[in-house]
């Protein structure tokens, strides 16, 4: 290959690396243990969105690991197990920050939410109501 062309396909590789979203703001796909360590959250991609499914418990629900969903708001949704459901759902990346829903199992609440990348192995997931937001730390899975 030329010194030219060499330039050229550079220059368009850095092209479309500025242009594309997911990797001018790094990744959040992969397995990210929670704050308080007790389970692993598998981020990736979910249709046209990005969600984040319950991956694996790290400390035993008080229910054992077919832990059901019983304080699903939704009186048919309670007989279905914790591992495997999305807690992150609809996430689309806007600017720097991916925004989407958040569910929380111990309450059955759903919340606004953002994550952000804060450094390839740290996430900051954020539950909010209205102007009023609550953050963790996660941790990717090593």
């Amino acid at each position: 290959m030329k010194q030219s062309q060499i330039a050229k396909a550079a220059m368009l590789i850095g092209g479309l690396l500025m242009t594309s979203p997911a990797l001018a703001s790094g990744s959040i796909n992969g397995n990210w243990v929670t704050q308080d360590g007790d389970a692993i959250v598998k981020i990736g991609k979910c249709g046209n969105t990005v969600c984040g499914r319950l991956h694996k418990y790290l400390v035993t629900p008080p229910n054992g690991v077919d832990q059901k969903d019983i304080n699903n708001p939704n009186k048919k949704l309670r007989s279905r197990k914790l591992l495997g459901i999305a807690v992150l759902s609809g996430f689309k990346l806007d600017g720097k920050v991916w925004r989407g829903r958040i569910y929380d199992p111990k309450t059955g609440k759903s919340y606004r939410s953002e994550v952000s990348l804060r450094s390839p192995s740290k996430l900051k997931v954020k539950g909010c109501i209205a102007f009023f937001c609550q953050g963790q730390n996660w941790t990717r899975e090593k």
